[in-house]
């Protein structure tokens, strides 16, 4: 089954969110609130701030479900610097900022960019990744 993505455009950015992968952290809403509302109809407004304001948000995203691209530009998403940085999320996921492969039990590997959401409380059903079940479990 095709993975769902969905697109919201302006004149210069695109914002790319793919629900399936988004946990539900609120990041964008509380960080942006007139870009990310999840009560309006689309959620995402893309008018709402300058570009900048919502890459700068975007970036923020801790399980990448939201990504942008811009029209005048083409990218791979593979522009954050060598460095990770590994962030332990009260009562929520592991966050690696960075480019980072993951090699996973079967010999697989997958490349991440900017922003990966580690599972810790156990029952994700996407394991190794986060899919914000630790908030029904209440996961401290």
């Amino acid at each position: 089954m095709a993975e769902k993505v969905k697109e919201y455009e302006s004149d210069e950015l695109t914002v790319i969110w793919k629900p399936e992968k988004c946990i539900h952290s609120e990041i964008c809403f509380k960080g942006l609130s007139d870009v990310f509302n999840p009560n309006e109809r689309p959620w995402v407004n893309v008018n709402g701030a300058e570009d900048k304001t919502i890459k700068d948000q975007i970036d923020k995203c801790p399980s990448g479900a939201l990504s942008y691209k811009l029209k005048n530009e083409s990218s791979d998403g593979s522009s954050i610097e060598d460095e990770q940085i590994v962030e332990v999320s009260k009562g929520g996921p592991l966050m690696v900022y960075g480019n980072i492969k993951v090699k996973h039990h079967d010999g697989s590997e997958t490349s991440k960019h900017r922003v990966t959401a580690f599972c810790r409380c156990g029952s994700s059903s996407n394991k190794p990744y986060c899919d914000g079940s630790h908030k029904k479990i209440d996961f401290e």
